[in-house]
């Protein structure tokens, strides 16, 4: 069985070090922003063990004109718990939060390799892919929000 709830910064390493910081020492694990009291950190447990974190961070991209936008970040699931649907469901937990906070725009860097998942959720890219040094190639990602 797994359940999804609200984990602290730290807590996301686990995870985040394995699978978005292979090699690289824990500290490189910590984001600008994560202490924030408006950052949310998700943990999603299967088993009572945790194998998938997101974070969430109230932050504006000037590239956008939206007025409540929110970064997602650090979106990583073990690899032996990929391609099961847990990635899905961290992403959905994210944008109920995100329209809970009556977010009008969600927006990310997503690796390469993670944009099919991404447009699979409606997610679409802005403009061509660059690169984060020590990380690799990278699009920018957004997805509007609507409400009823």
């Amino acid at each position: 069985m797994e359940i999804i709830k609200n984990i602290s910064a730290k807590e996301t390493y686990l995870v985040r070090q394995p699978v978005l910081r292979i090699g690289k020492p824990i500290e490189s694990c910590h984001f600008e922003g994560d202490d924030l009291p408006t950052t949310h950190h998700f943990g999603l447990f299967y088993d009572k063990k945790l194998i998938g974190v997101v974070s969430v961070f109230s932050i504006k991209n000037c590239i956008f004109n939206s007025p409540n936008q929110f970064q997602i970040r650090g979106m990583a699931i073990l690899s032996e718990f990929q391609k099961k649907g847990f990635g899905e469901k961290l992403l959905q937990r994210s944008e109920a939060y995100i329209k809970s906070q009556h977010g009008t725009l969600i927006w990310f860097n997503a690796r390469v390799t993670a944009v099919s998942f991404y447009e699979k959720s409606h997610y679409e890219k802005v403009g061509t892919s660059f690169s984060i040094p020590e990380i690799g190639p990278h699009y920018l990602m957004k997805k509007e929000i609507d409400y009823p």
